[in-house]
């Protein structure tokens, strides 16, 4: 399985991120991430009991066939330590709580892949707390809605992911619209090689969408979205706060694309983040690409060594029969 090297200069890290008193006390791999390695590392001879590390490795990718993004296409699964700096100081000046960054060593020093040291928000994911904290749970969820509003209503000209755009690039593609397009009938396609079910009504699935596509209007100007935004994506500090986690991918793009994830992470709970103005054409499109894509991606994943199986392949289910429920 994967893990941080004993080979290579963890000790070395912490004293750089944390003082030159620093120890480690224990190293445990937390669960959820596929595109890079999460560490909670304990210390003592530091100001913090604990830290987390995130580890960009090749290695700790989990997706077959996958191992780097293509940073001009904005749907395209984000990683490394250049996007995820460029989210967090743009999420930062916007307002929005995100882990502090207390060492990021992209040059290799210590490690033979890009590295990062971040405060330990804690443990309690807003996904969690709906259970065993509402009361807490619904107040980082306004905490949450403040933020959304900052990020959606914070607007480019071009889409794009922020570390792209930073550097002055373009993305791929002619229209958020025709990119979220090209990928669902992507996903149809692979969907149909991998299940029965999809394969029998490709025609209409395929139909279906290029039909919701020829409704959506042109647009110019794009919000900025997470891009997988669940509650198991926000954390809950201290004092309350919605804290933004796996932010690699963070884009200027149609809000819709990130209201639909909201909506379908959420259920009930989404109408806190529910806004007016959205446009029910693109909504309707990206619902149905977001499905297929959360058929498609969740089986793909399965090909490779992915250890929370049973989930995974629980999300695969559940899109593919909303999917299908979105026939006419």
């Amino acid at each position: 399985m994967r893990g941080l090297p004993e080979t290579e200069d963890l000790p070395g890290l912490m004293r750089e991120a944390l003082g030159l008193g620093c120890r480690v006390v224990a190293v445990e791999r937390l669960r959820g991430g596929s595109k890079k390695g999460v560490y909670r590392v304990r210390v003592d001879g530091a100001p913090v009991t604990r830290v987390i590390v995130y580890n960009w490795a090749g290695t700790e990718n989990f997706w077959p066939g996958q191992p780097g993004a293509d940073p001009r296409d904005p749907l395209a699964p984000a990683s490394g330590l250049a996007p995820f700096l460029a989210a967090r100081d743009t999420l930062d000046d916007l307002g929005v709580r995100v882990p502090r960054v207390l060492l990021a060593d992209g040059g290799r020093r210590r490690y033979a892949a890009d590295v990062a040291v971040v405060e330990d928000v804690g443990e309690d994911t807003l996904e969690a707390l709906f259970e065993t904290d509402p009361a807490r749970a619904a107040a980082a969820l306004d905490d949450l809605a403040a933020a959304t509003d900052a990020m959606h209503g914070h607007h480019a000209p071009r889409y794009g992911r922020v570390d792209l755009l930073r550097e002055g690039g373009t993305a791929s593609g002619a229209s958020c619209e025709r990119l979220v397009l090209d990928r669902a009938l992507a996903d149809l396609a692979e969907a149909s090689g991998r299940d029965g079910r999809i394969a029998a009504v490709a025609d209409r699935l395929r139909d279906r969408l290029h039909h919701l596509a020829a409704l959506v209007a042109p647009r110019a100007g794009y919000g900025l979205v997470h891009g997988e935004l669940g509650p198991d994506h926000v954390l809950v500090d201290a004092d309350g706060r919605a804290v933004l986690i796996d932010i690699e991918g963070v884009m200027h793009f149609d809000v819709e694309w990130e209201h639909v994830f909201l909506r379908l992470r959420f259920g009930e709970r989404y109408r806190a983040l529910e806004r007016p103005g959205l446009d029910p054409r693109r909504m309707d499109l990206y619902a149905l690409a977001m499905r297929l894509s959360l058929v498609a991606g969740p089986l793909r994943l399965l090909d490779g060594d992915f250890p929370d199986r049973a989930a995974m392949a629980g999300i695969a289910e559940h899109n593919l029969e909303a999917a299908l429920a979105l026939l006419p």
